[in-house]
């Protein structure tokens, strides 16, 4: 069937047709079949919703357990080198602005050998969607500890327990320019999906941090705050124009602390407060100076906020790079490649 016959048919699509006829290989209980199955579920409906055939969706993956993903998704996709997987996506999306890319990462693939590549990709507002899993160990390569991994961590490769400050995977998204950052767990079916559709929906560079469990290396990593039995009091769920609240009951938020020795996050009583002096969350603020204190706060003191960090507009690189290209045409012509390739400095070697 043509692209242009399956365009009338948006709405036949079922998660089936995203499923590939792969063997799925992750270790039993992993948390990558979880993401791996919401993604599935989403995709009929964002191909529905944005009107995008299956045949203009791609998948680009580096190299970890997650970069299996695309292997797995009845689409177009790439297994590509270790730590490049935005930059071909970069160029894919460049040279094919029409296809919605996708990218999936680790922590290990993406802020590692990948740092580099993921900053300038976010920076540049490249409209693709990069979903960064985060156990917070290398499990590919058996368990050493990786850029995300905690101080003291006792790993293979640090066998004394690592002395290295961990990346917050979601700071640096924001420092980075990214227009939309996000945080999801991979134990949150519904969560997460809503996630994923805001992602498919954002127009320019998407960030999504999710929380992924590694059963054999990093057990238990985020039991802390996600297992049931504390997850109410232990998280908090971003909503766009409502204050920080959490808890049961919602019966707690956060909120300013602090004067001239320096501002800081408290955890107030909803029935202690003025609900009207409450901080409220706003996802397209400029400059976004809330998001990053969200992003920061310690996990171990504070309740972990999940959901859209940031979501703002900001022009496309592709949409400006096209303009100059054109522009170029205008005054310039079209050119012819070797003419070009001599029309600056060059030099015989004899």
């Amino acid at each position: 069937m043509s692209i242009k016959e399956q365009a009338i048919n948006f709405d036949n699509y079922t998660r089936k047709d995203f499923v590939s006829d792969a063997d799925v290989r992750w270790c039993p209980g992993c948390g990558d079949y979880s993401i791996l199955a919401q993604m599935q579920r989403v995709m009929p409906s964002i191909c529905a919703e944005l009107e995008i055939p299956r045949e203009n969706i791609a998948f680009i993956s580096g190299i970890g357990c997650s970069s299996r993903f695309p292997y797995y998704m009845n689409t177009y996709g790439f297994h590509s080198i270790h730590g490049r997987a935005p930059t071909i996506a970069t160029g894919l999306k460049v040279s094919r602005p029409d296809l919605q890319v996708w990218v999936i990462t680790g922590d290990g693939d993406g802020l590692s050998i990948g740092g580099n590549h993921l900053i300038h990709t976010l920076r540049r507002n490249i409209d693709i969607k990069i979903l960064l899993f985060n156990n917070r160990i290398y499990g590919l390569t058996k368990g050493q500890y990786s850029p995300t991994s905690e101080i003291g961590k006792k790993t293979k490769s640090s066998p004394m327990g690592s002395v290295e400050t961990p990346i917050n995977p979601l700071y640096t998204a924001i420092v980075s320019e990214a227009t939309f950052v996000a945080r999801a767990v991979a134990t949150d079916s519904k969560q997460m999906q809503d996630v994923l559709m805001r992602t498919a929906r954002h127009c320019g560079a998407a960030f999504v941090e999710i929380l992924q469990n590694c059963n054999v290396f990093n057990d238990e990593a985020f039991d802390s705050f996600t297992d049931k039995s504390v997850r109410t009091e232990r998280t908090l769920s971003l909503q766009d124009g409502q204050p920080l609240y959490f808890g049961k009951d919602n019966d707690k938020a956060l909120n300013f602390k602090g004067g001239m020795n320096g501002v800081e996050i408290e955890i107030t009583n909803r029935a202690d407060i003025d609900e009207s002096k409450l901080i409220v969350h706003n996802e397209g603020s400029e400059p976004n100076l809330l998001a990053r204190l969200l992003v920061s706060l310690d996990e171990k003191r504070y309740p972990v906020p999940l959901g859209v960090f940031r979501s703002k507009d900001k022009p496309l690189y592709t949409n400006l790079l096209e303009k100059q290209v054109k522009q170029a045409t205008q005054t310039k012509g079209r050119g012819k490649l070797m003419e070009h390739l001599y029309s600056a400095d060059t030099w015989e070697v004899n």
